[in-house]
């Protein structure tokens, strides 16, 4: 087994802070639902991209898996994998408290893939990672999915920013100083993998540019919600900000109505009930995450 010692950790914050205050002159807003704010880790403007790949299902569950073989084979791609060892969906950003040390150990994703379980949470999979993989340069971008599940609404303190661990692993990244994406793929017949492995693509190479640049910035991370459809097929892509009430006659396990007519959704709620992948900026802080690793 591996070890180690959160002393690290704050090392690590202090430096993506000294980061983020080098970038914040910056003028670029990520694209393609791009967080704005504070600059993002230290890129250069070419090279490969560092991608760290993360999730809250479990380092061989399908979803991470989809991910990493749809990335794998792109030479201007750097992929690392850590995740949980078992699956801690919705733990949101919680963290292991130490002593002891967090623990981890070698293994592959479902297809085969070198990856990092840890015994911890989806948080402490990134904690672990920026501490131990990256001896010389912080990766470029944290990924956080698929999860099999959808992620969405926001209210009375916070469904999404509080229980989602993908979301929480992703905040994490970024209060430590890595731009993330949390991507979530919706319940259904079936679990629809592929047009999930679509949007969290489309979303890389869109910031590829400004992720190598350091211009993606860290006020926010990127959620994406994409639906599985039963019937009918994805209606588009909205950005659309946090629902903050759920409707009464609606159930947040509940199926996608890809065959729906509304048009102009006006939450990430609507927008994913209604056949749309809603694209959503999610306050990294929004449940004290980046002060309760300060």
């Amino acid at each position: 087994m591996i070890r180690t010692n959160r002393f690290l950790v704050a090392l690590l914050l202090t430096l993506g802070l000294a980061i983020a205050s080098l970038g914040c002159d910056s003028s670029s807003d990520g694209g393609s639902g791009g967080s704005a704010g504070s600059g993002g880790s230290g890129g250069t403007s070419g090279g490969l991209l560092r991608i760290l790949i993360t999730n809250d299902d479990g380092v061989k569950a399908a979803g991470i898996d989809a991910v990493v073989e749809a990335l794998k084979d792109d030479p201007n791609n750097e992929i690392i994998v850590s995740a949980p060892a078992e699956n801690q969906s919705g733990r949101g950003d919680t963290t292991t408290p130490t002593p002891p040390p967090l623990e981890a150990m070698m293994t592959t994703t479902a297809s085969g893939y070198p990856a990092t379980a840890v015994m911890g949470f989806p948080a402490d999979s990134v904690i672990y990672a920026l501490a131990n993989l990256y001896p010389d340069e912080p990766p470029h971008v944290v990924l956080s999915g698929l999860n099999d599940g959808q992620n969405v609404g926001n209210w009375n303190g916070g469904l999404l920013s509080q229980i989602s661990g993908t979301v929480g692993a992703a905040k994490t990244a970024a209060c430590l100083g890595v731009p993330a994406l949390a991507s979530s793929q919706g319940e259904g017949d079936t679990v629809d993998f592929a047009s999930g492995v679509v949007e969290v693509v489309t979303w890389l190479e869109a910031n590829r540019g400004a992720l190598l640049a350091g211009e993606v910035f860290l006020e926010n991370i990127t959620s994406i919600n994409i639906p599985s459809c039963d019937t009918g097929s994805i209606r588009g892509r909205e950005e659309v900000p946090l629902g903050t009430e759920k409707p009464d006659d609606l159930s947040l396990n509940g199926p996608q109505d890809c065959e729906s007519t509304l048009e102009g959704p006006s939450d990430d709620i609507q927008a994913f009930f209604n056949g749309y992948v809603s694209v959503t900026l999610v306050p990294s802080n929004s449940s004290m995450t980046c002060d309760d690793l300060n």
